[in-house]
């Protein structure tokens, strides 16, 4: 069974890297998705997927990965029982965070998604950007 890989983005302001690190077990419920795409990618990770967690906001960055460490189960955040959450574990902070700015500057990303569709908030990612984009990061063993 092939790994799937996916990007999750966050205001850093509301859920940081730092706050995932000193989560228990580095491990956090990904909640508070409210897009039916977004929702339907949650719902399509397995365990041990792995996801680009991303900073939003001021940063526009990727600053470390994360792995599902529990597949989707009901958001309890949500009133209308719609949408869902995973939980994820801290793997590995990048070595050199990746912009977004390198990355809509590299003609290699044209069709990527986060370049293409960037107000979505969870987007599957290609094996070929997964590469490039650890590679961009410093990140040797993804």
């Amino acid at each position: 069974m092939s790994k799937s890989y996916f990007l999750l983005k966050t205001e850093p302001e509301d859920w940081s890297w730092k706050d995932q690190l000193n989560s228990k077990n580095q491990n956090a419920e990904w909640n508070g998705v409210r897009n039916y795409q977004a929702s339907k990618n949650l719902k399509e990770m397995k365990k041990n997927d792995l996801c680009f967690f991303y900073h939003t906001g001021e940063e526009k960055k990727i600053v470390g990965i994360v792995k599902i460490a529990k597949e989707y189960f009901q958001d309890k955040s949500d009133k209308t029982n719609k949408f869902v959450s995973v939980v994820v574990h801290a793997e590995d902070k990048f070595k050199k965070p990746v912009t977004l700015k390198e990355i809509k500057e590299n003609v290699f990303f044209n069709e990527f998604t986060l370049v293409k569709q960037s107000r979505l908030s969870v987007m599957k990612v290609d094996i070929k950007y997964w590469k490039k984009i650890c590679k961009m990061g410093k990140m040797k063993k993804y």
